[in-house]
């Protein structure tokens, strides 16, 4: 029998607070993200409660399937409550950021090991942290309204939640672009990158809700075939394959820039005016970690994430970062090094250290 999420008894998990709500829907776990003031960005409180329900659910015959989404209208998630993690930094309190980030990293292990399915409605605003609770389930949905990003370059800090694994993977150099731009892509976008399965339509979310109350473990064509697929647009990095392979090249990122900048392709020279304005240090370290997770399994990343958030936690360019784009919000870092070519290669390296 269809009904409406309206029908459900959503609660929070036992002991914890109401930024995370469940409910179950027949054989239905269903996780709803609830702090869509701040689309729904993962606060430690978040994750922890994330990690007490999934765990349960884990081992309760009822739950047949795992289903997340993000409460309001903006997306799914926003990312991980940085402005949170800055504050910690500020405080002395390097080591509350760091565990914070375990215990991120632990869901996000979590949902790419999980005995069930776990479907991700991936509607709306999918960036960072929320791709580190969807990308790495077993069924991804994208909608036309899809806009993901690993954007921590903007902050002073690199793409974490095991995000460089399926980017290391993507075709070509799109996973480079992605990672060092810290831009948006659209759903034809998250699929080409291994980041989503399928784009279906923004509106058929209760269509897919009920096949899935139908069949628990039906796959991305089987919903395609039952709700359609979405009239997205086409793949934007598909379609600048050939300039990005050629430009995103190699180990250096200082060639990387001058490459994207003397290319004829005027996109290519927008892009290396955004990697530019990007934390220097944040690009060169994120570049070198692209490179060493193309060999590496998933959990393989998170323990390279977490080693890094370690230097980060203690670099100014993560608490400079955040403030420029979401305290202050005046848009104008001041970064440690001037450009990536200044950024040693020692330094690089020794981020790798933790």
């Amino acid at each position: 029998m269809s009904h409406g999420d309206d029908d459900l008894s959503w609660e929070p998990a036992p002991g914890h607070g109401p930024e995370v709500l469940y409910a179950v829907d027949g054989p239905l776990g269903r996780v709803r993200l609830n702090r869509p003031r701040a689309i729904n960005a993962l606060d430690r409180a978040s994750i922890d409660s994330l990690h007490r329900q999934l765990t349960d659910w884990a081992d309760d015959d009822r739950v047949g399937a795992v289903v997340l989404d993000g409460a309001g209208e903006r997306g799914l998630c926003a990312g991980g409550d940085v402005r949170a993690l800055r504050a910690s930094v500020l405080a002395g309190q390097q080591g509350e950021t760091v565990d914070y980030w375990r215990a991120e990293y632990a869901v996000n292990a979590l949902v790419a090991s999980y005995p069930k399915p776990y479907v991700a409605w991936m509607d709306g605003i999918v960036m960072g942290g929320g791709v580190g609770v969807s990308a790495h389930g077993s069924l991804r949905l994208a909608t036309e309204r899809t806009r993901l990003a690993m954007p921590e370059v903007i902050i002073g800090f690199f793409p974490d939640v095991g995000g460089l694994h399926p980017l290391a993977q993507a075709p070509g150099e799109t996973g480079t672009h992605v990672a060092l731009t810290g831009e948006p892509v659209g759903g034809a976008d998250a699929v080409l990158l291994g980041m989503a399965d399928a784009v279906v339509p923004a509106d058929a979310k209760d269509r897919v809700l009920e096949l899935l109350r139908d069949r628990p473990d039906a796959d991305a064509a089987e919903v395609v075939e039952a709700v359609g697929r979405s009239g997205d647009t086409p793949s934007w990095l598909a379609a600048n394959r050939s300039w990005i392979d050629r430009c995103y090249a190699g180990d250096d990122a200082a060639v990387i820039v001058r490459r994207l900048g003397e290319d004829p392709d005027p996109a290519a020279q927008e892009a290396a005016r955004t990697v530019a304005a990007r934390s220097p240090f944040s690009v060169a370290v994120t570049l070198e970690a692209l490179r060493r997770a193309a060999s590496m399994t998933l959990s393989e990343v998170l323990a390279q994430d977490l080693r890094l958030g370690a230097t980060f936690a203690t670099h100014a360019d993560f608490a400079e970062g955040v403030r420029a784009q979401l305290v202050d919000k005046d848009r104008t870092p001041r970064w440690t090094h001037g450009s990536v070519a200044e950024v040693p290669r020692e330094q690089v390296l020794a981020a790798f250290d933790g």
